[in-house]
């Protein structure tokens, strides 16, 4: 029976791209894209883990939004991975890639195209289907409470809002 591990990923939107990152070679699953964010350490909340996990890996502060999806995947006897989907509401700073082999934003409906881990697949053809609209028929584990989660310490300060029809 494998493990099961608990992974935040980021959907960071703007100007009707979204942001997307491929693993670098010499990782597990190599060059596979991915949406950015990583596994929840002991003692984090999925929001707190996912904030860390931009400022590693892309150097932005996030306000971290409503949870938009959820998928359990397994990769057999390694480990089942439940990936749970973020919609980032706000974040300051220009994203710099600091983690992936590259760093990409492109329309949903292309994610498709692109070679992604097995366990977003899933996600990104829900996504793809429905411009944006579809993510939020996923499984939603944990309540948004219809607000943003405030995570990091960007203190309102140059926060840019990604998309301005979002809930």
């Amino acid at each position: 029976m494998s493990r099961v591990v608990r992974v935040v990923a980021a959907l960071i939107e703007d100007k009707g791209k979204v942001l997307i990152g491929q693993r670098r070679k010499n990782d597990t699953h190599p060059l596979k894209w991915e949406f950015p964010g990583g596994k929840i350490e002991q003692g984090e909340s999925a929001r707190i883990a996912l904030a860390r996990e931009l400022r590693e890996e892309l150097g932005i502060e996030a306000i971290i939004g409503p949870c938009v999806g959820h998928i359990r995947h397994s990769y057999g006897r390694r480990a089942t991975v439940q990936l749970l989907f973020f919609r980032v509401a706000q974040f300051s700073g220009t994203p710099v890639n600091h983690a992936f082999e590259q760093i990409a934003w492109d329309a949903p409906e292309r994610l498709p195209e692109y070679d992604f881990l097995a366990g977003d697949v899933e996600f990104v053809r829900r996504l793809a289907n429905g411009h944006g609209q579809a993510a939020s028929s996923l499984q939603n584990p944990e309540p948004s409470r219809g607000a943003a989660t405030r995570v990091s310490g960007a203190r309102g300060r140059g926060l840019r809002r990604p998309w301005r029809d979002a809930q």
